[in-house]
């Protein structure tokens, strides 16, 4: 355990070792396939049924799917780093747990705080958008008065991301395996109606709506100028982010957003029978699917209408989606069926969210960061106390908070979190060279350092406005370390007793 006060590092070792305590023990029961269901099923979800039309119509134009392969280069890239650390350091907890081993207690902290943002916050932002499509599926069923939220007080109840929220974290407080299995079949559906889009609209492409490919840029008349452009752009001396070559940046930064999932991967490491085959497996099966099918999906899109017909009205509060395309083509009936898809998508994007954040808090308070109570472990091998409260929050925030702006703040948290990851391979590879690796990342430190980069380069292209909720978020998660998680560390509690004896 070398290091002391903020810069303490848990041995990997001892993170091991810890996975033995019979409280806190978690079933091993997840195989690869397992793995890249949770992936598949967390990436194909929101960013699929709603950033693609949008990104096209706001930023990108006919250039999202570039937009889609810059993302995925970033991802891929990290993906490396975060499988060659899952498979060596086979614990839940995934980046909080890596850091830990290597940039000390108090980055650990740093970034377990960091990925609420990406895990609960994004739950609580794909719930509020399950509602708006259950909205859609109910007005077929019972007519178009049929709403998912009501008013309480002059608050907006959203009964309907309350009821998805509810109706999740009881499956994953009654077993991880379970989870798996009903994400699959969700995941099969949702992948069939994805192809669908893919076959179906190969029809009503117009080879004229790929023109211009790169849109010029907007001026700075348009709604992405100021804090709401990106920080690269403004610093650049751009007038706004909104097409031109900065708004195809600003575009993969946002459909980022999408491909948050195969990370999620790495945090059920510790309940995967073969981790050392299976995590990497896992994590670069469900990125390669999905990369595949997002560009497909991008390119059908904006062939299928000009990209200007996807652009979000100012005003009028539209939101553009990959049923738009086919309502502006005369197919209502594929739009229909693209809706109960998206439900079912979404579905299993909250649920695999949430069952990352569980993990998380799980290997937090298993190390004392939070308390130690929510590390304990039922009869059905899962952390059913952490459930119940990553249920309660994010259950609150979806049921009566807006949703806007969520994708990006998401983004800002997990790209951070990239960023610290492909720095601890290198970091490791210096402090324990002769440590066991199941996969090793190829061409250190070349590729690891192009990771960063890469997510640096896209973090710039975020808005500033979101930079400025980042560092806020940021000031409050240190507040807390402070105040409660230094004094109750469990590493910190050993150090002194090794000291004093």
């Amino acid at each position: 355990m070398p290091g002391n006060g903020l810069w303490r590092t848990k041995s990997i070792e001892q993170s091991i070792k810890d996975t033995d305590e019979p409280e806190t023990r978690l079933r091993r029961n997840l195989s690869a396939w397992d793995l890249t269901v949770f992936g598949v099923a967390v990436v194909i979800g929101a960013g699929i049924f709603t950033l693609t039309a949008r990104t096209a119509g706001d930023y990108a134009g006919p250039s999202v799917s570039l937009a889609f392969v810059f993302a995925a280069i970033a991802c891929g890239l990290a993906a490396l780093c975060y499988a060659e650390f899952a498979s060596t350091v086979p614990v839940a907890g995934s980046a909080y747990t890596f850091s830990y081993a290597t940039f000390g207690e108090f980055m650990a902290w740093v970034i377990g705080w960091d990925l609420v943002l990406e895990l609960a916050v994004g739950a609580a932002a794909v719930a509020k958008g399950w509602s708006v499509y259950l909205e859609t599926v109910l007005g077929y069923l019972f007519g178009t008065g049929t709403k998912t939220t009501f008013s309480l007080g002059g608050v907006d109840v959203d009964w309907g991301a309350l009821l998805l929220v509810v109706v999740l974290a009881t499956v994953l407080a009654v077993g991880t395996k379970l989870s798996s299995r009903v994400s699959m079949v969700i995941t099969a559906v949702k992948v069939l109606i994805v192809l669908f889009v893919i076959v179906l609209g190969i029809f009503y492409v117009k080879g004229a709506n790929y023109s211009p490919f790169i849109p010029p840029t907007a001026g700075s008349g348009s709604g992405e100028s100021g804090v709401n452009q990106s920080l690269f752009s403004l610093i650049a001396g751009g007038a706004s982010s909104s097409f031109g070559a900065f708004g195809l940046l600003a575009g993969a930064s946002l459909v980022f957003f999408a491909f948050i999932g195969f990370d999620i991967v790495a945090t059920t490491a510790e309940e995967t029978k073969n981790p050392q085959r299976s995590v990497p497996r896992g994590i670069f099966g469900s990125l390669a699917i999905v990369t595949v099918l997002y560009v497909a999906v991008s390119l059908v899109v904006v062939g299928m209408v000009p990209y200007t017909e996807l652009a979000t009205k100012a005003g009028d509060g539209s939101h553009k989606t990959l049923a738009t395309a086919f309502s502006a083509n005369g197919v209502d009936w594929a739009a229909n069926v693209i809706s109960v898809g998206a439900l079912a998508g979404l579905t299993t994007v909250v649920m695999v969210l949430m069952l990352g954040q569980v993990r998380v808090l799980f290997a937090m308070s298993r190390d004392g960061l939070l308390p130690r109570k929510l590390a304990r472990t039922g009869r059905n091998g899962t952390p059913a106390r952490a459930t119940i409260l990553v249920g309660v929050l994010v259950a609150a925030a979806a049921t009566f908070f807006p949703a806007d702006k969520l994708e990006e703040m998401v983004n800002v948290g997990t790209l951070f979190a990239f960023v610290l990851v492909s720095a601890g391979v290198l970091v490791l590879r210096r402090t324990h060279p002769d440590l066991p690796r199941a996969f090793r990342v190829p061409w250190v430190p070349v590729l690891p350092v192009l990771a960063i980069l890469a997510c640096v380069w896209l973090m710039l292209n975020l808005t500033v406005l979101t930079w400025l909720r980042f560092v806020v978020w940021m000031v409050v998660g240190v507040v807390i370390y402070f105040a409660y998680s230094r004094r109750h560390s469990l590493l910190g509690k050993r150090i002194s007793e090794d000291q004093v004896g």
